[in-house]
């Protein structure tokens, strides 16, 4: 086999694999990392997950770039409360969050002195050990922890820090069809559906802007440890958190 045989041989394979990992990409699941403490202690500063794309199907934001839009989504189900959604940012659609969806469409969503309440009625709460939050420095933060129970029995982990801010008592919000309403897990620290759009925040998040269900971690390095080392490497490295996402 000539050299110029050889390197054409080479290219064609580049080219199929680069097809190949963006038909995976477009069609199966999106890789995403986790840049914020928001969805603490569910995702952690440093988690790597996919967003199955299966679950909700595929919106405009899903074509290839050049093919005319289209409004709503294809070949999708809506979205379960108490799922952990990667989405575009609506007020910012080239800026990508990761929050669970607490409020459907219809829904009256309201915060109380911390308690989340749908419908007019306060979720299941229960207090378990503090959560530990590792900070620059070796600094660690306690931060109160409880399992909440959304009503149609979803339990999950949050964090609820004991000084209320503004975020912890909210008016309510009614969400208009066709959107969902998301928070952080770590009610303390996320800016979320809480926030309006025209003040930073998320906003209500139309659903056509999902990505896909956060399902599976497939890497986690926790990036506040020690690197000047190889034993500091290995200690980095997050193995026990690989897995699908509970």
């Amino acid at each position: 086999m000539d050299t110029r045989s050889s390197l054409l041989d080479t290219v064609k394979t580049v080219v199929v694999a680069l097809l190949l990992a963006f038909g995976v990409r477009t069609a199966v699941a999106e890789p995403f990392h986790v840049p914020s403490g928001s969805m603490e202690p569910t995702l952690l500063v440093g988690d790597f997950l996919f967003a199955s794309k299966f679950p909700y199907g595929y919106s405009h934001f899903d074509l290839p770039v050049g093919l005319p839009p289209f409004t709503g989504r294809v070949l999708g189900h809506p979205a379960q409360r108490g799922d952990i959604v990667v989405f575009h940012l609506p007020r910012d659609p080239d800026q990508t969050y990761v929050k669970r969806l607490i409020g459907l469409p219809g829904d009256t969503v309201q915060v109380i002195r911390g308690v989340l309440h749908i419908d007019g009625a306060p979720v299941g709460l229960e207090r378990v050990a503090d959560f530990t939050e590792s900070g620059e420095g070796g600094i660690d933060r306690r931060i109160p922890h409880y399992i909440e129970t959304l009503p149609n029995g979803v339990r999950h982990d949050i964090l609820q820090d004991s000084r209320l801010t503004a975020m912890d008592d909210t008016p309510p919000f009614r969400v208009p069809e066709g959107h969902y309403f998301m928070m952080g897990d770590n009610r303390s620290n996320s800016l979320d559906s809480r926030v309006p759009a025209a003040l930073g925040g998320v906003g209500f998040v139309p659903a056509e802007n999902l990505i896909g269900r956060a399902d599976l971690r497939h890497f986690s390095v926790d990036f506040n440890a020690r690197l000047d080392t190889p034993s500091g490497w290995l200690k980095a490295l997050r193995l026990d958190r690989i897995g699908l996402i509970g």
